[in-house]
């Protein structure tokens, strides 16, 4: 696998998580884990993390390689 491909799939990866935080903010989605109630600034932080991530990945794949 080349870092061109490598980037392109960690992009859309980043890109459904970003996706799945946007849609849980907008829908309220209540998350629990083992009983704990996470709450909804948790996906403003994963938000602005996967989505940077899906961006930084996607300027890697477009790069030239040599």
């Amino acid at each position: 696998m080349t870092q061109r491909t490598f980037s392109l799939v960690t992009a859309v990866l980043f890109s459904l998580v970003a996706l799945l935080h946007a849609v849980r903010l907008l829908r309220g989605w209540q998350v629990t884990i083992e009983g704990a109630v996470m709450p909804v600034w948790i996906s403003w932080i994963g938000l602005a993390i996967a989505a940077y991530l899906a961006y930084q990945g996607f300027l890697l794949s477009k790069t030239p390689t040599k």
